[in-house]
């Protein structure tokens, strides 16, 4: 198979573990949950919805105890890398060639060989926190263009695994040629799409639009309601697909035309004429078709990889889209690329079910989680968003403030009131000193329910979904996982708790099989072997 290599390479594929762990601090100021008329709270136990500030790198790691493998749905929509963007991640990586391309501005001078090693550097470690965000069902959508999609494939098909690519959807964003073209005009963007798991992942179907349903008709006043026609004969070889028909009219109709078959046998044909099943046309004597009633077929039609603007919208529709919502001037460049609502409801109608998790750790302008807030309004779905976008101005004043007003309502660009759709999200920065001190010690200022969670991610892969509410995190996988820390005992014991000793051990919740216990000591000498204990000290069992 073929591989993707970089100048760069080696010091990027491990680097998501070098990202130090780092705490989400509440911004209640910044958050929007309605309460009641005229007022604003902290949402983080109400709406389940999150919008981090901060490199979307530190971001994903703080996430991931919380989080791992619980997203049913990823989108993302990093830089296409096309030289003329002034996108700048500097991910500190120690190597000597990161330091030379990464932490730098794109240039724009043109096509440059180092370009394109900073954004698979930039890419690389992202891509692999995110495939660990993935329900085993879930699946990551990328938008991307022709500067990088073959890298993209390659890279993607590294760390998701090439048998679970599932397709490249061609988005037709354009609903006019660009006059100004060098060459072509450029009429389309990828979503590329991969499964975490092919054999386990399915997408939904999609709603049959109006102008679909209206195909259907009952020119024979059939009592079992509208049918299409659908053509008896097919390509496909069937042994038992040709044989003379004779009409109603008495017209002998030798065989399907060349080259095809009839795609039932000749029994099931009389069958299906018997049951009213087959149109002749209105003399009774045309080459028969098979009626399929709107009452039989699926409740959607199978997704397809060509999206026209007509569909899921276009740049020019995304733009007024925003600019309605925000207030902003029609020359505003505050968001130049956003992508459009209905693009991101088509990935969340084929994706998702009504109580999934998505993650966009690209947020932009905010349009995954106004699409998130959309569909559920329309199907009664609870989903949840997760949103990370690593500009401070641009998450405060557009990710925030868009999501807040389509949750709350609004009064747009042409002074006309919006109804809010509901929902809300709590806003959240990254800490800015890291889980562990200098000295490698545990912060002073951490909370119980902030280490369970990294406690349990460190020890199952998952994300903690626990109460947090005593030294007993939960069962996994037949043993019990236990934190003493942060006088989670009321100081009951050695310590305040956070040493596991002979009295401490009997008063923790009960468990007859194996048990792990975090602790920052072990007093129990042979006894924790007896009791079927395997100790693992913090914060050292969390650093590794």
């Amino acid at each position: 198979m073929p591989t993707l290599n970089w100048i760069g390479k080696e010091a990027v594929v491990k680097h998501h573990k070098e990202v130090p762990f780092r705490l989400l601090e509440p911004v209640p100021e910044l958050s929007c949950e309605k309460v009641g008329a005229g007022s604003t709270a902290n949402c983080a136990a109400a709406s389940g919805n999150l919008i981090v500030q901060g490199d979307n790198l530190h971001a994903l790691k703080a996430l991931l105890p919380r989080y791992a493998g619980q997203v049913k749905c990823i989108y993302i929509d990093p830089p296409y890398n096309t030289g003329n963007e002034g996108w700048v991640y500097n991910d500190n990586v120690n190597s000597p060639e990161i330091r030379k391309w990464l932490g730098e501005v794109v240039g724009k001078e043109g096509e440059t060989l180092d370009r394109h090693d900073r954004w698979l550097s930039m890419m690389y470690p992202r891509l692999v926190l995110l495939r660990q965000f993935l329900r085993e069902d879930g699946a990551i959508f990328v938008s991307i263009d022709d500067n990088e999609v073959a890298t993209l494939r390659l890279l993607m098909d590294e760390i998701f695994g090439a048998k679970n690519f599932v397709a490249s959807a061609i988005w037709n964003m354009m609903d006019s040629p660009k006059n100004s073209a060098r060459h072509l005009s450029e009429d389309h963007e990828y979503v590329v799409l991969y499964a975490a798991n092919k054999d386990k992942w399915r997408p939904n179907p999609l709603p049959r639009s109006e102008a679909m349903i209206a195909r259907y008709k009952n020119p024979d006043n059939d009592p079992r309601g509208p049918w299409l026609l659908s053509d008896l004969a097919a390509r496909n070889f069937y042994a038992q697909g040709r044989y003379a028909i004779t009409t109603p009219s008495g017209k002998v109709i030798d065989g399907p035309p060349s080259g095809s078959y009839w795609r039932v046998s000749e029994e099931k044909f009389w069958e299906l004429d018997r049951d009213n099943r087959i149109w002749w046309g209105k003399t009774g004597s045309n080459r028969p078709g098979i009626k399929r009633f709107l009452t039989d077929v699926k409740d959607g039609v199978v997704p397809r990889t060509l999206w026209p603007w007509q569909e899921v919208g276009s740049t020019r529709h995304s733009k007024q889209e925003i600019s309605q919502i925000l207030n902003l001037g029609a020359s505003s460049d505050l968001f130049v690329t956003p992508k459009p609502t209905a693009l991101i409801q088509r990935i969340l109608q084929i994706a998702t079910d009504a109580d999934s998790l998505v993650l966009d750790s690209f947020a932009g302008s905010g349009t995954t989680g106004h699409a998130v807030l959309k569909q559920n309004a329309e199907d009664g779905g609870h989903r949840k968003s997760i949103l990370v976008e690593m500009d401070e101005g641009i998450a405060s004043s557009l990710t925030a403030e868009r999501v807040k007003r389509i949750a709350n309502g609004y009064t747009n660009a042409k002074g006309q009131t919006v109804e809010g759709l509901g929902g809300g999200f709590q806003f959240c920065r990254l800490s800015a000193e890291p889980l562990f001190d200098a000295d490698g010690q545990i912060r002073s200022d951490v909370k119980f329910a902030q280490l369970a969670e990294f406690v349990w991610f460190a020890e199952t892969g998952t994300g903690f979904t626990g109460t947090a509410d005593s030294p007993l995190l939960g069962i996994h996988d037949g043993r019990a996982i236990y934190l003493l820390y942060n006088g989670i005992l009321k100081d009951k014991s050695v310590g305040g708790g956070n040493v596991l000793t002979g009295p401490v051990f009997d008063v923790l919740p009960k468990f007859a099989g194996p048990k792990v216990i975090y602790a920052a000591a072990n007093r129990m000498g042979a006894r924790a072997a007896r009791e079927g204990i395997t100790f693992k000290q913090t914060p050292y069992a969390l650093e590794e």
